[in-house]
């Protein structure tokens, strides 16, 4: 079955005027336009090809992977809005359409949103929408306190950033434990802080548990200390700031891990540097 909306490995059935007709072992056939055809091929070959509707509403192929594809989120930007709804560029030559209906606010020209590629089995076509809610289920949590999990930032709240969580749940990170800047469409690892009763999930951007976290930073900063040559020009007295822009921590976080390092006898803290021991 040649399946809308995703990554298909098709056999080349037959060479045309117009490009290559691909198919599956089913009575199913689609046009690999001749500008997506590969140089040299033979009949029988398989290619992988993405499927979705050309402007006339004809199931076309493209060697071209979109930003998205079917039930994935992904950031992507307003190209144009029309009476009927927003268009989006998500890499392909027709651009995907977001009724209004399928959108939070009303989408600008030249923003970016976070959306979902979903198909709607009435029209048979592929839709981007940003009601991101309506595809998270905070209700058969599959996370637990503690765990590493995969992050996808959707967007920031008054309270901090609301993320997705391993493509399934709905998370929030809150402001005052932000220590790197982080926007709407970046991915990134984060942690299970807490998994409440009414199913909202707390997540934090570093490991739980002192130890844990301390660990980790102690290693990021005695392999920075030695790759730049045994020595840093930052030590306890500098500015949060400083600290930030070259690890990407608090000040409360770095000097718990140049404690940890100086009671392993690994650093020598001097005024103005930081060096290793030896």
């Amino acid at each position: 079955m040649i399946e809308l909306g995703k990554l298909n490995t098709l056999s080349i059935l037959r060479d045309t005027g117009v490009g290559l007709y691909l198919g599956s072992k089913e009575v199913e056939d689609v046009l690999l336009p001749h500008k997506y055809c590969p140089k040299d091929f033979s009949i029988g070959d398989e290619l992988e090809v993405f499927i979705y509707l050309d402007s006339e509403e004809r199931r076309i192929a493209t060697n071209i992977i979109p930003s998205i594809t079917l039930h994935e989120f992904g950031a992507l930007e307003v190209v144009d809005v029309t009476e009927f709804g927003t268009f989006m560029d998500w890499g392909l030559e027709k651009h995907l359409f977001v009724p209004f209906a399928e959108q939070r606010h009303k989408m600008e020209v030249g923003y970016w949103y976070v959306v979902y590629l979903d198909f709607d089995k009435k029209t048979e076509r592929l839709f981007g929408t940003n009601r991101i809610e309506n595809y998270l289920d905070n209700e058969q949590i599959t996370v637990s306190k503690g765990e590493e999990v995969d992050l996808y930032v959707f967007i920031e709240t008054d309270l901090g950033y609301t993320v997705i969580i391993n493509k399934k749940h709905k998370g929030l990170v809150f402001h005052n434990e932000i220590f790197k800047e982080i926007n709407p469409g970046d991915s990134l690892k984060g942690y299970i802080k807490e998994v409440r009763a009414d199913g909202k999930i707390d997540v934090a951007l570093q490991p739980i548990g002192y130890i844990n976290a301390n660990s980790k930073n102690s290693d990021l900063i005695y392999q920075a200390i030695v790759d730049n040559n045994g020595s840093i020009a930052l030590t306890d007295k500098s500015s949060p700031e400083e600290i930030y822009d070259t690890f990407g921590i608090s000040k409360k976080a770095f000097k718990r891990a140049i404690g940890d390092l100086y009671k392993q006898r690994k650093i020598i803290i001097e005024e103005s540097q930081i060096k290793i021991v030896g």
